[in-house]
């Protein structure tokens, strides 16, 4: 599972290239082969060769990641854009991306930093160069409460996400991910300690379409989200309601059970699929899916069921869990109006499930560790 590279491309003192760092995740297999156990795929990979991801080759023997610091995607943008609508709503996050992906979705939104390179054998040498330390400082200056890794997986960039996360962590910023749930149990394990939240993409409950569609496995994303909930990391889940391929009530009800069984407090998000890359031969996730997929959610017992047919909809909108008051009103990624006091519903006092939920009492950063003088108050 990996894919032959010219070894006239390969530096003999590649250790030595700027922003190509050695692999954290990585055993020898045999005499020829290294077995890469960052993510599910556990790639055995030869000399010479690179992994599914395409961004980690085995050099003389070592494995390297060639995307260390290669940013190609740095955007200061609401929270809920990720999405993510139980962190801290109305924030602001640093998002942060590095080229290629560890899944080959036949309609990613994204392929163009994702996996286009990976067909047309480009080497992985573009990307704007950003140390751990710059990243931390521009989110200190962007008035940003987190540094979100998105738009690409974090996964296959995981040294370089792990030495921001801590960095970032010890300066006072959540850590979030969106993510399609493939990194293995141990380096979840490690960055868990300064991870707060995570996004998984949950596509599919067929493990059958997500092999064809994904290249990838279903389990090992439900293993994920459960290791993800016992490891005390906020965790929402997004499901694009695909035409054809996910949309049967069926499938629906199935992704909604196992997401109750993750917990009642974890949000649905059951968003729109808009034709791309190979499937734009597909038509529009209808209303009327989407209307139906947040029944199913709501009648499976969970607590926070989103959708995004309209903007201002009702599917965009928090409501308390017993009372059914809307607490917090969103339009698009904007929240209109946020009606919480102290995370609290302020009709019956029930609290919303969540991180930070009532930012009066958020930790605020008043300055960055790095700078003389850090301090935080609570």
């Amino acid at each position: 599972m990996s894919s032959k590279v010219p070894m006239s491309t390969i530096s003999p003192n590649v250790i030595d290239i700027p922003l190509v760092r050695e692999a954290r995740y990585y055993r020898k297999w045999d005499e020829e082969y290294l077995l890469c156990d960052l993510c599910a795929h556990y790639c055995k990979i030869s000399e010479g060769e690179k992994g599914i991801c395409h961004v980690r080759q085995n050099v003389q023997g070592k494995l390297y990641t060639f995307v260390y610091g290669k940013v190609v995607a740095c955007q200061t943008a609401k929270v809920e854009k990720i999405p993510l609508f139980h962190y801290r709503p109305g924030s602001q996050s640093l998002t942060i991306a590095t080229p290629g992906c560890n899944f080959h979705c036949s309609y990613c939104n994204n392929y163009d930093i994702s996996v286009l390179f990976q067909e047309t054998g480009e080497p992985v040498d573009w990307g704007c160069p950003m140390s751990p330390e710059e990243v931390v400082a521009l989110a200190c200056m962007t008035d940003c409460s987190s540094v979100a890794f998105s738009y690409t997986e974090p996964t296959i960039f995981y040294e370089y996400a792990h030495e921001i996360a801590e960095q970032a962590s010890d300066a006072g910023f959540r850590i979030l991910f969106g993510t399609n749930g493939y990194i293995t149990e141990e380096p979840l394990k490690e960055i868990a300690s300064c991870l707060d939240v995570a996004n998984v993409d949950l596509k599919t409950f067929s493990d059958k379409t997500h092999r064809r569609v994904m290249g990838a496995k279903l389990q090992p994303v439900l293993d994920c989200l459960t290791q993800m909930k016992a490891l005390g990391i906020w965790v929402e889940v997004t499901t694009p309601v695909i035409p054809t391929l996910n949309d049967s009530e069926k499938e629906l009800r199935d992704i909604a059970t196992f997401v109750r069984e993750l917990g009642a407090e974890v949000p649905w998000h059951v968003v729109r699929f808009y034709p791309d890359f190979r499937l734009n031969h597909l038509p529009v996730t209808p209303a009327a899916s989407l209307r139906r997929a947040r029944e199913i959610g709501q009648e499976a017992g969970l607590r926070y069921v989103y959708t995004n047919i309209s903007a201002g909809g009702e599917g965009e909108h928090t409501y308390c869990r017993l009372c059914r008051e809307t607490l917090i009103e969103r339009f698009g990624y904007e929240v209109r109006k946020n009606r919480l006091v102290e995370g609290c519903c302020p009709v019956c006092g029930t609290p919303v499930d969540g991180v930070d939920m009532d930012p009066a009492k958020a930790k605020q950063i008043t300055y960055c560790a790095q700078r003389p003088g850090a301090q935080f108050v609570t």
